[in-house]
């Protein structure tokens, strides 16, 4: 066994092994991985092979839709089977939800690369024969679909990383990890130790023992799943082909051809048992949990109904086994919290399919310090240690009993939560607040009459109206909002504003009491992170990020430090509560209740000062993300009821209203706001993105030269906004734009404007179709939707509103 490595992998399941491949692939050398059984050994070996296209994320799309393609190419890389059998899928809709979902869902997989065809009962019952289609209104047809054989897949990639000079050591458990004063790290196993400058958590149901090695909570519960593999069955061998894997949700099934027989695979609606919530001993290795049939007869005999011919089908085997799960369904990948060149690959409920371009994608992020595509949905740091325990136990049980169900857009289902809640919670929602939840914290979207429940849907829901009058609160009067979920950080002393300089690509304020907004790049200039940047003095400045980016933030700034840097960062999150205050009245309503000169000579816009409002000390930020005159007092958390109180009481001659974020949303289309996450990510620079006036070029910062030449080079896509022909949907985010019958871009997100009276959606097009003016079509829930570029925002294009 070699004693160097430049990464070290723990763990040979599908994770693990597709991470090594790609690893040579990119062009790394001196990659080992460890395992401490045999490759496979842990859940891959014993899962049910599926690789599903259906999915309604366009970046975990192209997840799936890479694992499908990289099994069908493999066998004829390295010489080796990996099992596949691309016989399609069907997913079965039973209801208008699931009919709309499914027509969303097709267009995310059109911009993904992904064939997906909407097809009614007769030709469900053609292409799967044994199906009965009551109650069945249409499928989702994925040809590209299939299933693979787990165990062969993983072999496979293994020999590729093998090939390409990667090393593999089996029966050779590690037993500890630490850090070298240097930075690299000791990978200590039962056969000696491997120094090594990057470390991988690859370790699927062991990932917590692992990360406790190095002080990390994992955020990962096994959840047990069953699937029956029945005896052989007449009416399979009578079949002229293999049948589309189906799934079911009725039945909470899939099903799938195996041999002669099938296999019937159910995913509880309730009841779902976790196990080895402690850990999983060590000994635990190629094995299975003894089956439970009875917990699964209520899912079992709706299956019968589906395939009349499992109801008298002999059972030949029972494979019951632990599957990790995480809170939301995701995995993680990229680096661990708090730790550099520790890097995690785990989590995942549906390795087979997605542990190909896991392995892909983190390999990029690994060489070369970004990825082709979107990965913060898949990012190990969207949890932190307030969802370890009773959320993560909670969290994965309910994604788990979701497993078929419909996912509504701005649905926040209640098991888990709530987790972090500021000292105004009880009051918002004694108001009717609907509450989001956001890395923990509670936060409302909206404001019900009369306190009624929110109703979700693909559609304009019950809470259209609602939201509506809070927009017109926020245009008309004024409005008050919770935001104290913000990401918060104080960065002090004497080389506080070169370091600034350096990490941001604008340049921070040189005078006391102003601020910018400001952009984190890459060295391949792509959109790591945005801050709200406020100088307070000399040598402190402010700095505000997105509340889902809080640990990605701050490590982002302390892993950035140089050593020779006399600055701290101090994450200030919890220390501070947020009110928003914003409206053509704010001013009149804080009026009454500070001191100071909040008018334009004073206060101007994208100005700061730390005040007294109400008695409470604030820093205040004259900023609005809704495009009105406002601000954001920043205050301390302990007094956050004192201060709402006095704010809503003096709000009262002046109409204030409570909004949340579905009325920041739609206010921040009006303006034509982009969001960090959506409009800004990783895959593009400030060009494409439309931020030139963000990028001060004169200054040395990260990811200054592939911005220069992207601008020189030019672009593939540009960000365009747009105004919708909409009727009773919106976009949302990742709905195909067409010129013609040609498919030009997709959507980033979308709202319906109420000032404006107009539908709006942000979009990434072809450069040539850019121009103002130019028309073009959204596909939205099956329908296209005409759409028009606009040259401005729809709503106050000369921020009168915001200097008033």
């Amino acid at each position: 066994m070699k004693s160097h490595a430049r990464v070290v992998v723990v763990g040979g399941g599908v994770m693990g092994v597709a991470l090594l491949y790609h690893l040579v692939r990119e062009g790394w050398s001196e990659v080992a991985l460890v395992e401490k059984g045999e490759l496979t050994s842990g859940s891959t070996w014993h899962a049910a092979g599926l690789v599903p296209h259906f999915i309604a994320s366009l970046n975990m799309a192209k997840v799936h839709l890479y694992g499908s393609r990289l099994y069908q190419r493999l066998e004829a890389e390295v010489g080796q089977s990996t099992g596949w059998h691309g016989c399609g899928a069907i997913r079965l809709a039973t209801n208008q939800d699931e009919v709309d979902w499914f027509h969303h869902v097709q267009g995310v997989l059109r911009c993904a690369g992904a064939e997906c065809h909407l097809i009614g009962p007769a030709e469900i019952a053609a292409l799967h024969p044994l199906l009965d289609t009551e109650g069945v209104l249409l499928g989702a047809y994925t040809p590209g679909d299939g299933h693979t054989d787990p165990a062969s897949s993983t072999m496979a990639m293994a020999a590729g990383a093998r090939a390409g000079g990667a090393e593999i050591y089996l029966r050779n458990r590690v037993v500890d990890i630490s850090r070298r004063p240097e930075g690299s790290w000791d990978v200590v196993t039962e056969q000696g130790t491997i120094v090594a400058e990057h470390v991988v958590n690859a370790a699927g149901g062991f990932s917590p023992r692992i990360g406790a090695m190095v002080g990390l909570d994992v955020p990962i519960v096994n959840v047990v799943h069953q699937y029956l593999v029945t005896e052989d069955l007449d009416a399979v061998a009578a079949l002229e082909r293999e049948p589309p894997v189906v799934r079911d949700p009725r039945a909470s099934c899939y099903y799938r051809q195996e041999r002669q027989g099938l296999i019937v695979g159910p995913y509880e609606t309730d009841g779902a048992q976790a196990w080895a919530l402690e850990g999983i001993d060590w000994s635990f290795d190629a094995e299975l949990l003894p089956p439970d049939i009875d917990r699964l007869m209520p899912w079992l005999e709706l299956a019968a109904r589906r395939i009349p011919a499992f109801e008298h089908a002999g059972i030949k085997r029972v494979v019951s086994g632990p599957i990790t799960h995480t809170p939301d369904g995701g995995f993680l990948i990229g680096p661990a919290p708090g730790l550099e060149n520790f890097w995690m690959c785990c989590g995942a409920g549906i390795g087979i399919t997605q542990g190909p371009g896991a392995g892909k994608y983190l390999a990029q992020w690994m060489v070369h310090g970004q990825t082709e595509i979107n990965v913060r949905e898949m990012e190990a740091r969207r949890f932190g240690k307030w969802s370890i325990g009773k959320y993560s136990l909670e969290k994965a049980l309910d994604e788990y009993h979701q497993m078929y169900q419909v996912h509504y857009p701005g649905e926040f289902r209640d098991p888990g939560r709530p987790v972090t809640t500021t000292p105004v919670y009880g009051r918002l929602a004694a108001r009717g607040a609907v509450f989001a939840e956001t890395f923990g914290w509670e936060r409302a979207k909206w404001f019900a009459p009369g306190g009624v429940g929110e109703e979700y849907g693909f559609r304009r829901m019950n809470w259209f109206d609602a939201v509506a009058g809070e927009c017109r609160a926020v245009r008309e009067r004024v409005g008050v909002l919770d935001l104290s979920a913000f990401s918060k950080f104080d960065v002090t002393g004497p080389d506080a504003a070169a370091f600034l300089d350096r990490v941001i690509a604008n340049r921070v304020p040189r005078r006391d009491g102003r601020i910018i907004l400001g952009h984190a790049l890459t060295e391949l200039g792509g959109i790591e992170s945005e801050f709200t940047v406020t100088r307070l003095d000399d040598s402190r400045f402010y700095l505000l990020s997105a509340a889902v980016a809080r640990i990605h933030d701050r490590d982002w700034l302390v892993q950035h430090r140089r050593e020779a840097e006399d600055i701290e960062i101090a994450d200030v999150t919890e220390d501070y509560g947020v009110l928003v205050v914003t409206g053509p009245r704010s001013r009149e309503v804080l009026g009454t209740l500070t001191d100071a000169d909040l008018g334009n000579a004073d206060f101007p816009w994208l100005s700061a000062h730390e005040i007294e409002v109400a008695g409470v000390p604030t820093r205040a930020l004259r900023v609005s993300y809704v495009g009105e005159l406002g601000w954001e007092l920043h205050h301390p958390m302990a007094r956050m009821e004192t201060l709402y109180d006095a704010i809503v009481a003096a709000g009262e001659e002046y109409g204030i209203a409570d909004f949340g974020l579905y009325a920041m949303n739609a206010l921040r289309m009006e303006k034509a706001y982009k969001a960090w996450g959506v409009e800004l990510t990783t895959e593009l620079t400030p060009v494409e993105g439309g931020l030139e006036r963000f990028v001060d070029m004169d200054s040395d910062f990260i990811g200054r030269d592939a911005v220069a030449k992207r601008a020189r080079n030019g672009v593939d896509t540009r960000l365009v906004y747009l105004s919708v022909d909409a009727v009773d949907a919106d976009a949302h985010g990742n709905e195909p734009v067409y010129a013609g019958d040609r498919l030009v871009g997709l959507t980033t997100s979308g709202a319906y404007g109420h000032t404006v009276g107009q539908s709006i959606a942000f979009a990434f097009v072809e450069p040539d179709l850019a121009a103002p003016g130019t028309e073009l079509e959204i596909a939205i829930l099956g329908h296209r939707r005409g759409a028009r570029v606009l040259e401005k925002p729809l709503y106050d294009p000369q921020n009168r509103r915001l200097k008033a």
